[in-house]
C-alpha cells in the first residue's frame, strides 16, 4: 500500500524550509563564521552539510573535504551530486594525497610570505578588528597556523583547499571539513590546535565560513573555539523515526527557533517547519479560488489530499468511521488542515455534512474557511453543525439541541438533519463528524458510547463517512478505538504538525502546506 511503513514515496511540493533560516543568517553574516555540527551515527551529518552546501555555498566558492568516504562513495549515495556544478565542489582527501605520493601535487609559489611577515600580517589584522574595523578584504589566504602545523608533516588536501580558497578571494569561501576526526587521526593532530588553525587562517583573516562535521555526539570540549554548534539527533516515537537539528549556539545571531524536525526522504536534508510560519494569522491563507474536486473511486471517498488519499490506500473507504487522536499541543488550525479538504471535496460533489464541533471550535470559523472556496448558500444548505447549549436557531447551519427535551424530539431532530445533508437525495452520503470531548461532557460518558455506536451504524447502512476526534483523557477513548476502522494519531514534532497511522500502521509524516496551490491544499513529507 502507498505510504505503509517504509515507503518514503509522497513528495508532492510539500512547504520544507530545507535550511532553517537561522543558519542562513549565520553564514550570511559579515566575514567568516566557524560551525561544528556534530551527532551520533546515522544522525544524517553528511546528508546535512551536503544540503548546506547546494543551498547556501556558491558555485565556484564551496568546498567539500571528504575524509571518510572517497567522492566515488559519495556519488553512489547522493545521485544528485553528480550534476557536473556539484562535482567541482567535492574533494577527494584520499586521491590528493595520493597525487602529493606520486609527486603530481603543484608546488607552493616561491613568492609566499615567510612565517615571520605572516605572524605580522596576522596581528595586524587582529588589531584592527579589536578597535572595531575590518581593514581591507584579504586578498590571499593566511597560512600562519597551517605553517606552524605543517613543520611536522605535510598537509596535501588542506593545502589544496587553502589553494582553492585563495583564488576566491576577497570573496567569501564555504567550506566543509568531513570528518574532524578524519584528518586530525590521520596526521596525529589534536583536534583543539586543528580547529583553532582553521579559525585563525580561514574563518578570522580570510573571509571563509568553515563546517567541522565531528563523528562524536559530543564536542570535547572544543566547542568555545567555534561560533557555531549544531546537533543532529534521531529518537522513536511508537517505534517510528524521527530526527531533530538543534542549534547550540549560533554567534551573533537571533535562535527564533531552537529545534526543527528533520527527514532524510530520497538522500536530502529537509528541515521541516511549523505550518503558521507559512500561512498568515488565521493558518489557512491560500488561493481563494473554487475548489475543484477530485472524484471519488467505486470504494473510497477522497479525502481532497492526494497524499492523503496514497497514505490510507485510496483514501476513506465507503462507509468507514475512522478516527483521529489529536495531541494536546496540536492547534485546532493544525488538525483542520487535514479536516477542511475532505468537507470541501464533499459538499463540491453535492453532497453534505453533520458536525459535533470539539471544544475550542466555532461554526462561524468553520463557515469561514468553508466559504472562501464554495459559495455560501452550500454552506447554508448542506452543513448542520448540532450545539447542545444553544436553545434557539440562530442561524440555518446550527441546530440548537440544548431545547431537545425527550427521545422524540431527538429522533425529529436528526430526521431534520439528514433531509438537509442528504439535500433530498435518500442514498447520498454525508460526513459525520464528532468531537467526543463535546459529547462526554454534554452526555457523560455512557451516552457518548451510545451516540457512537449509533453513528457507525448509521454510516456502515448508508456508506456514509465518519470522522471521530479524540482529545486527551476522555473516558471513551478504548471503546471508540475498538469500533474504528482506521486510528490515526495527530501529534506536534518541534512545531510541525505530523500524523501517523496505527491501523493501518504508516511512518510518521509531517503536515506542509502544498506550496504549488496553497492552503487549503496540503501534503505530507515522510520523516525518515
Amino acid at each position: 500500500m502507498a505510504g505503509a511503513e517504509g515507503d518514503p514515496t509522497m513528495e508532492s511540493g510539500v512547504v520544507q524550509t530545507a535550511i532553517p533560516p537561522e543558519l542562513i543568517s549565520f553564514l550570511g553574516g559579515a566575514g567568516g563564521r566557524s560551525l561544528i555540527v556534530k551527532g551520533g551515527a546515522g544522525t544524517g551529518k553528511t546528508t546535512f552539510c551536503l544540503e548546506v552546501l547546494e543551498k547556501v555555498g556558491k558555485k565556484g566558492q564551496s568546498f567539500y573535504l571528504s575524509t571518510r568516504v572517497s567522492d566515488d562513495a559519495l556519488y553512489h549515495q547522493f545521485p544528485w551530486l553528480k550534476q557536473t556544478e556539484m562535482r567541482t565542489r567535492i574533494f577527494d582527501s584520499g586521491k590528493i594525497l595520493l597525487d602529493m605520493l606520486v609527486g603530481r601535487d603543484s608546488a607552493r609559489s616561491s613568492q609566499e610570505p615567510s612565517p615571520d611577515q605572516k605572524a605580522k600580517v596576522s596581528g595586524a589584522r587582529d588589531f584592527l578588528k579589536s578597535i572595531g574595523g575590518e581593514g581591507e578584504r584579504p586578498t590571499k589566504v593566511d597560512r600562519a597556523r597551517l605553517t606552524a602545523l605543517m613543520q611536522h608533516t605535510r598537509m596535501p588536501e588542506v593545502e589544496h583547499v587553502y589553494d582553492r580558497i585563495e583564488k576566491v578571494l576577497p570573496e567569501k569561501s564555504l567550506l566543509v571539513v568531513d570528518s574532524l576526526e578524519g584528518i586530525t587521526h590521520r596526521y596525529g593532530l589534536e583536534m583543539e590546535e586543528f580547529v583553532m588553525c582553521l579559525q585563525k587562517d580561514l574563518v578570522e583573516n580570510s573571509n571563509t565560513n568553515v563546517i567541522l562535521v565531528l563523528e562524536k555526539a559530543e564536542a570535547g570540549g572544543i566547542e568555545y573555539l567555534v561560533d557555531g554548534l549544531v546537533s543532529l539527533s534521531r529518537e522513536e516515537v511508537d517505534e517510528r523515526r524521527i530526527r531533530h537539528v538543534r542549534f547550540d549556539k549560533l554567534r551573533a545571531t537571533n535562535i527564533s527557533k531552537p529545534r526543527y524536525a528533520a527527514t532524510l526522504s530520497q538522500g536530502r536534508f529537509r528541515a521541516l517547519g511549523g505550518l503558521h510560519s507559512r500561512a498568515s494569522n488565521n493558518g489557512h491563507a491560500g488561493s481563494s479560488r473554487q475548489w475543484q474536486a477530485i472524484p471519488d473511486s467505486p470504494t473510497h471517498f477522497s479525502s481532497g489530499v492526494p497524499d492523503i488519499d496514497a497514505l490510507m490506500g485510496g483514501g476513506y473507504k465507503r462507509g468507514s468511521y475512522n478516527a483521529f487522536d489529536i495531541d494536546i499541543n496540536v492547534s485546532i488550525d493544525d488538525y483542520y488542515h487535514l479536516f477542511i479538504p475532505t468537507f470541501l471535496n464533499f459538499l463540491a460533489q453535492g453532497r453534505g455534512m453533520m458536525g459535533v464541533l470539539a471544544g475550542g471550535e466555532y461554526p462561524d470559523r468553520l463557515k469561514e474557511l468553508i466559504t472562501q472556496h464554495l459559495p455560501s448558500n452550500i454552506f447554508d444548505s448542506r452543513v448542520r453543525i448540532i450545539d447542545y447549549t444553544a436553545t434557539e436557531q440562530t442561524s440555518p447551519y446550527i441546530l440548537p439541541f440544548g431545547r431537545i427535551r425527550s427521545s422524540a424530539d431527538a429522533q425529529r431532530a436528526y430526521e431534520e438533519i439528514e433531509r438537509a445533508v442528504r439535500g433530498g437525495q435518500d442514498k447520498n452520503p454525508y460526513i459525520e463528524y464528532t468531537a467526543f470531548d463535546t459529547l462526554e461532557y454534554q452526555q457523560g460518558d455512557n451516552m457518548a458510547i451510545t451516540g457512537l455506536f449509533q453513528a457507525v451504524q448509521r454510516t456502515k447502512i448508508m456508506g456514509n463517512l465518519g470522522i471521530g476526534l479524540l482529545k486527551p483523557g476522555l473516558m471513551v477513548t478504548s471503546e471508540i478505538i475498538n469500533m474504528m476502522d482506521t486510528y490515526f494519531r495527530v501529534v506536534n514534532i518541534d512545531d510541525s504538525p505530523c500524523i501517523y497511522g496505527i491501523r493501518p500502521r504508516t511512518l510518521i509524516y509531517a503536515i506542509g502546506i502544498d506550496e504549488q496551490r496553497g492552503a487549503p491544499h496540503v501534503s505530507l513529507t515522510p520523516i525518515v
